[in-house]
């Protein structure tokens, strides 16, 4: 039984434990006991000129051109329970989120701060799932449990030659001791824009350690007619080379739907606590001729666990005429998300705005 007050759930949230809850915003840049609210200066001070401090003076920040934000700086042992944070959607992909754990020289989390969210598209969709939910118009939550044990590091960057105003966040987290087989959060996020022809898209690459993998986004592109989703989602555990150990049937069925998603002539979007298909961006035949898609899929009740490396890939897979295979050139964007012992292989990718332009 758990009591420490880690791992909170409804069977075991009436249990008393020696926890100390925080939490950091913008009036309160450092989760101080007794500091909240304090502000003199802010983005709030003159709506607020007649009520004076403790009136929602600083109730968001602006992020500089092309500068990095340190939302969080944490000294531990603790975990982050809960992250909540709105900005205008035109800055979706123009932002990346970055999460270091226990003073690590490279991130354990980097990925665009839609992506994160599961909105890669930079167009509002509802999410109503276990750890990530997306809110009108554009709250997000994240819900993933973040454990560290000498520190938590969050910061934000702008890659754009353009200040963000108006973003506001709030992370809530608790200073507790850690269990010893607790494993560290992690986030990568990877594009093929197109895809090559004959080749799959990688989700996740060059894990290595033990640990287990825990969910998946995909933002999708179909740069073709007709249906898209054939393609075969495959891990590849602690050791496997030509062939996986866990092969999937299909990209609607890891998904957790079926028959391409078809009723009634048309596809059907749905968001549950672990899979959805959530998102399909208006086309309008003008601006926007490519049908988009986003799909998530939490192994929360199915872990995938590794003892030592792990690979994901995704086949885009479409239909010929002739009910023949057509292998496809989409614009496919992924985030894996998993647990892990440090150290990590640090992620290759470098994220820069025209790698995550919405185009």
């Amino acid at each position: 039984m758990i009591i420490n007050g880690f791992g909170n759930g409804l069977e075991n949230l009436s249990l008393l434990s020696n926890a100390v809850t925080r939490s950091i915003s913008a009036e309160n840049f450092n989760g101080e006991k007794g500091r909240g609210g304090m502000a003199l200066e802010g983005m709030g001070s003159h709506a607020a000129r007649e009520l004076g401090q403790g009136w929602k003076i600083s109730p968001c920040i602006t992020i500089k051109a092309n500068e990095t934000f340190v939302l969080a700086d944490i000294k531990g042992p603790g975990v982050i329970n809960h992250i909540w944070m709105t900005v205008s959607d035109k800055f979706w992909r123009s932002l990346v989120i970055r999460m270091y754990w226990d003073g690590e020289e490279h991130p354990s989390v980097e990925v665009p701060y839609g992506d994160f969210f599961c909105n890669g598209w930079c167009e509002y969709s509802h999410v109503n799932s276990l750890p990530v939910a997306v809110n009108p118009n554009g709250g997000m939550n994240s819900y993933w449990q973040m454990p560290f044990r000498k520190s938590a590091r969050i910061t934000i960057e702008n890659l754009i030659d353009q200040d963000v105003e108006w973003f506001f966040y709030q992370i809530d987290y608790s200073l507790m001791e850690i269990p010893e087989n607790a494993a560290y959060f992690h986030v990568q996020w990877r594009r093929s824009n197109p895809l090559n022809y004959l080749d799959v898209h990688k989700i996740a690459d060059n894990i290595k350690g033990k640990g287990h993998y825990v969910g998946t986004y995909i933002a999708w592109q179909a740069n073709n007619n007709g249906w898209f989703g054939e393609g075969e989602v495959k891990f590849y555990l602690d050791g496997d080379e030509k062939f996986p150990t866990i092969c999937g049937t299909g990209t609607e069925d890891y998904f957790g739907g079926a028959w391409c998603w078809n009723v009634k002539g048309k596809y059907a979007t749905y968001s549950t606590p672990f899979l959805g298909m959530h998102q399909i961006c208006e086309i309008d035949g003008i601006n926007k001729i490519q049908p988009r898609f986003g799909m998530y899929r939490w192994h929360i009740m199915d872990p995938i666990r590794f003892e030592k490396d792990l690979k994901v890939t995704i086949q885009a897979l479409g239909i010929r005429s002739r009910s023949r295979y057509l292998p496809l050139q989409d614009d496919i964007s992924s985030t894996a998300y998993w647990y892990q012992s440090e150290p990590h292989i640090a992620f290759i990718t470098k994220l820069d705005p025209d790698l995550l332009e919405v185009i």
